[in-house]
């Protein structure tokens, strides 16, 4: 399972770096990989768990895209490594995700010269979500960055961690 999700995830944060986005036939690889390695009993979760790490891995997901904040590669990405980390796993691994996202963010923002206005930014989400989404999807603005690389981490750390 640790080798299915970091070639899957791996391979989905590489494509996002050098592309901005992330190709539905990476998502649908590697959630096929972890269906059939429950079906087989060889990752260690159920068939059930799987499915189950699937819809909520979506389901968690799902918002930060309605808001702008993700893109739909990602959600799907998020999505496929529930099938390998199951649903006792996918809750800590979005926990994980965000703090590598946060963490990549500031990284990324201190690098651009753009600190003080992405977290201005960031505390407008919730109270004005569609402007502040337009903001971040602003080319002028220069907020987004590729989210595959923070979803691999967090997820391999949920994996090491739960292991």
């Amino acid at each position: 399972m640790p080798a299915a999700l970091c070639a899957g995830l791996g391979c989905g944060a590489l494509i996002d770096v050098r592309q901005r986005r992330i190709p539905n036939v990476v998502c649908v690889a590697t959630a096929v990989v972890g269906v059939l390695l429950a079906a087989s009993g060889m990752s260690g979760i159920t068939l059930s768990a799987s499915l189950a790490g699937l819809a909520a891995g979506f389901a968690i997901m799902l918002p930060g895209h309605i808001l702008g904040g993700t893109g739909a590669g990602d959600v799907k990405l998020f999505a496929a490594a529930g099938t390998l980390l199951g649903s006792g796993r996918i809750v800590p691994a979005f926990m994980f995700v965000a703090i590598a996202g946060g963490i990549l963010a500031i990284a990324i923002a201190l690098r651009r010269g753009r600190l003080t206005r992405t977290l201005t930014l960031t505390t407008q989400l919730f109270g004005r979500p569609d402007k502040t989404k337009a903001a971040i999807e602003s080319p002028t603005e220069h907020n987004r960055f590729s989210y595959g690389p923070a979803i691999a981490i967090g997820c391999v750390l949920a994996a090491l961690v739960n292991t």
